[in-house]
């Protein structure tokens, strides 16, 4: 005999399958800008070479083809498991134009589609030009490529934000994107987009539907990408031309770049133009120390006097030239000198110098008794 529970089952109409309401979709959304690659000076100009002031070996022989700009729109801002590139605007140049393509996941199921566009652009690159995409950009795009089973190519990383930094950071601190535009491209943004309410407009989209919910937000990625060309041009500049540059920071820091990339004689030009600023004693004493690399010691040794005369570097002057005057310029008895008046200078302000002077003093009174 049928029990209660199986009577009721059968009395009830039998439950209706569920249906999609919405079809998968096979593509995702795009949109495309060109622009005559004669406004972006940058097209002009850029070469393998100059790209390896900027990058060092990351920029070595690239040609300008053979980069891909990116800047993507994320559902968040910290990365994590959890964060996906809802939207990817690249840019790209050609023999007469400068190419802009946006593609936006206007679901979850046009992720695959969005990063197949993506994988297509990428094939043949040699470079990606990004602004804090080495730590931020990228490795989300390759974790979520693994997740749709496909590999991110491994391309050489032109990060604009670490560049910028080398370059901008002493004279202004804080080098993000707003500030770069503002104090270096001399541009500000009318009605901007937020960057932080960008991964909102995503989520109120899939709640509403509403396209026009992704117009400020392509539009600040458009802004985006171009600023990436235009940041890159004032880096080229900066290293090729520092002698146009207004600011002695900046001056002093394309020198410590060109100095790193090997470039000790333009590194020179820099300091010295420097010199004449608010950073005197900071580029004293890297001329100094850059004379001393390359052997020319009777110049470091006169930077040293002048830094000693103007009281500038503290006791650190007067210890590079005592090691000069002993080591390089065969003078202990002048070493022996310059020691006596940094020791007398060191026991006045008990400075963490003195011990080390009182060893290098009773080192060079014993090679006069020698």
């Amino acid at each position: 005999m049928p029990s209660l529970r199986d009577r009721l089952r059968s009395a009830m109409p039998p439950a209706e399958k569920k249906t999609e309401t919405r079809p998968k979709s096979t593509d995702c959304m795009t949109r495309q800008a060109s622009f005559p690659r004669s406004s972006f000076n940058l097209g002009d100009t850029l070469s393998p070479e100059d790209l390896y002031l900027v990058f060092g070996e990351h920029g070595d022989a690239i040609d300008p083809e053979q980069i891909l700009f990116l800047d993507t729109e994320t559902t968040g801002l910290s990365g994590g498991a959890g964060t996906l590139a809802f939207e990817a605007g690249i840019g790209f140049f050609t023999k007469d134009s400068f190419e802009i393509i946006q593609y936006v996941m206007r679901d979850y199921d046009e992720e695959g589609p969005m990063l197949r566009h993506l994988a297509e652009h990428l094939t043949g690159k040699k470079a990606i030009c990004s602004f804090n995409g080495k730590t931020f950009d990228v490795p989300l795009l390759t974790s979520r490529f693994v997740m749709n089973r496909m590999r991110f190519p491994d391309l050489r990383q032109l990060d604009l934000l670490h560049a910028s930094r080398r370059v901008w950071k002493l004279r202004l601190g804080r080098c993000n994107l707003s500030a770069l535009e503002e104090a270096v491209l001399g541009k500000q943004r009318e009605d901007d987009l937020p960057g932080s309410l960008v991964p909102q407009r995503f989520f109120d989209y899939l709640k509403t539907g509403d396209i026009t919910l992704f117009d400020d937000v392509l539009k600040h990625n458009l802004d985006d990408v171009k600023s990436l060309t235009d940041i890159l041009y004032s880096l080229l500049n900066a290293h090729i031309r520092p002698e146009d540059l207004s600011s002695e920071e900046d001056i002093y820091s394309v020198g410590r770049v060109l100095e790193k990339r090997g470039y000790s004689r333009k590194a020179r030009t820099c300091y010295r133009l420097a010199e004449r600023g608010s950073m005197s004693m900071q580029a004293r004493i890297s001329l100094a120390e850059n004379l001393r690399r390359e052997k020319c010691y009777e110049q470091a040794a006169e930077l040293y006097r002048r830094m000693i005369a103007a009281g500038q570097g503290g006791l650190r002057p007067y210890i590079a030239l005592a090691k000069l005057y002993e080591h390089k310029l065969s003078n202990p008895g002048e070493a022996l000198r310059i020691t006596c008046r940094a020791l007398s200078i060191a026991a006045d302000r008990n400075a963490p110098e003195l011990s080390d002077l009182q060893k290098r003093y009773i080192r060079l009174i014993r090679k006069q008794e020698e």
